[in-house]
C-alpha cells in the first residue's frame, strides 16, 4: 500500500524545523507502523547530517580563469553579432550609411542619361550646354553626362557630373566650378547637398 505523499511533506518539515506539533505527532505513529517510511526518514536523516559535517570546498583563485581557457573559442562572427546587438543605435547609423551609400552608387552607375538643371538663356546642343555671349543665368548649373561652354555669365555654381572638361572662363562664373567624374566626389557632393537643403 502506498503511503499518502502528505507524509513525505511532514518528513521535510521536520528536518527542516517547520513542522507543527500536532503534525509531528502524526508522522511519529505513522513511522512506527511503516517500515518502509521509516526506512526513507532515517535515509534523509543520514544525508542531511552527511551534508552539514563535510569540510566547506573553496575553489582556487584562478578556477574561473581556468574554466574559461578551457571553453572553445567564439567564432568572430558570433561575437561580432553580439557587439552589434550591445550598440544598437551605431548598429542604426552604420546600417543607414551603408544604404545610403548603396543607393548613392547605384545612382552613379544608373545616371546615364544626359540633363541640365535650367533651360533659361542657355543653348543645347547635343550633350553640349552652351551660355551664349550676352546672356546670365541666375542660379547654378547642374549637367549631367555633358559639356558646358560658358561664353557668357552665370551668376551661380556650375557642376559637370559624368562629363567631358568643361569650357569655363573663370571670370564668367561667380560661384564655383565643380567637375564631378569620381564616385567619392559624386558622394560628396550629395552629401553637400542634402545639407544645403535641410539648412534651407
Amino acid at each position: 500500500m502506498r503511503c499518502p505523499d502528505q507524509i513525505i511533506k511532514w518528513m521535510h518539515d521536520y528536518l527542516d524545523g517547520d513542522i507543527t506539533p500536532d503534525d509531528e505527532k502524526k508522522l511519529r505513529e505513522h513511522l512506527q507502523h511503516c517500515p518502509e517510511c521509516s526506512h526513507h526518514f532515517n535515509s534523509l536523516k543520514k544525508t542531511i547530517a552527511l551534508v552539514q559535517h563535510t569540510a566547506p570546498f573553496a575553489p582556487s583563485a584562478n578556477f574561473t580563469a581556468n574554466v574559461m581557457a578551457k571553453l572553445p573559442k567564439e567564432k568572430k562572427r558570433i561575437r561580432f553579432g553580439r557587439w552589434l546587438q550591445n550598440h544598437p543605435f551605431i548598429t542604426a547609423a552604420s546600417l543607414f550609411v551603408a544604404l545610403t551609400i548603396a543607393s548613392l552608387l547605384t545612382t552613379w552607375n544608373k545616371e546615364q542619361q544626359f540633363s541640365v538643371s535650367t533651360r533659361e538663356n542657355v543653348i543645347i546642343r547635343d550633350h553640349t550646354v552652351i551660355v551664349p555671349k550676352g546672356k546670365t543665368v541666375d542660379g547654378d548649373i547642374v549637367v549631367r553626362n555633358g559639356t558646358i561652354k560658358i561664353e557668357g555669365r552665370v551668376n551661380g555654381n556650375v557642376t559637370v557630373i559624368h562629363g567631358e572638361k568643361y569650357l569655363a572662363s573663370a571670370g564668367h562664373v561667380t560661384g564655383k566650378v565643380e567637375e564631378i567624374n569620381e564616385v567619392f566626389d559624386w558622394i560628396w557632393y550629395n552629401v553637400k547637398s542634402v545639407v544645403k537643403d535641410v539648412f534651407e
